[in-house]
């Protein structure tokens, strides 16, 4: 009898469950974002960069890291699942310093990264509500990093350019969005080149 009557409050509790996902359901097929992250893979890449940098004699001061900055599309496959592609962009510049005749450290130059990063998408929507979602998110792709050196006296040190394609990703464990049917703020806890924390505007059709 306590089995049955445990199946029994199981296959309610389920069953609530369903209803309370699809009451209310968010029908919309298409969406697009804007977000901005912190910490994001290129800015991680950068820190390590001054680290290896410094041990080797390089110096640098006032570095400025700008990102990431992503836009995102995702076309709704099934009720769960979206597939899409994202778009982020994040810039890094740094002083170049170095030792005059007098023996004082100098800015002699300045180094600017861009990052451009294009990722294929997807999308697992854990809770699906007209005013409310949660979801999960994993992007695979790769970056292409355009590095440039403006040196102040090319006597010395020269100016260079210079590019690179890596691969990239992004892994959102918890996503939480919130607002009215069309129109959504959302935070989103993770790792990659969006950021480890990051949150932005959304638009559902």
């Amino acid at each position: 009898m306590k089995r049955i009557l445990t199946l029994t409050i199981a296959a309610l509790l389920y069953a609530a469950g369903m209803n309370a996902q699809t009451e209310g359901y968010d029908d919309t097929q298409h969406e697009v974002a804007l977000m901005y992250g912190w910490q994001s893979n290129s800015q991680w890449l950068d820190a390590f960069e001054n680290i290896a940098g410094a041990m080797f004699g390089e110096k640098t001061a006032n570095d400025r890291f700008v990102g990431s900055i992503s836009v995102e599309y995702f076309y709704r496959l099934k009720p769960w699942l979206g597939v899409g592609g994202t778009f982020s962009y994040g810039c890094q510049t740094k002083d170049m310093l170095d030792r005059n005749e007098d023996d004082e450290l100098i800015q002699v130059g300045d180094m600017t990264h861009n990052y451009f990063t294009l990722m294929p998408a997807v999308k697992m929507d854990w809770l699906r509500r007209r005013h409310f979602g949660m979801y999960s998110k994993l992007a695979l792709g790769a970056t292409l990093r355009d590095e440039s050196i403006n040196s102040f006296d090319e006597t010395k040190h020269k100016s260079s350019h210079d590019t690179m394609v890596h691969v990239n990703w992004q892994v959102s464990l918890l996503g939480l969005e919130g607002g009215s049917e069309y129109w959504r703020v959302f935070a989103e806890l993770g790792m990659g080149e969006q950021g480890i924390l990051l949150g932005g505007l959304r638009y559902k059709f």
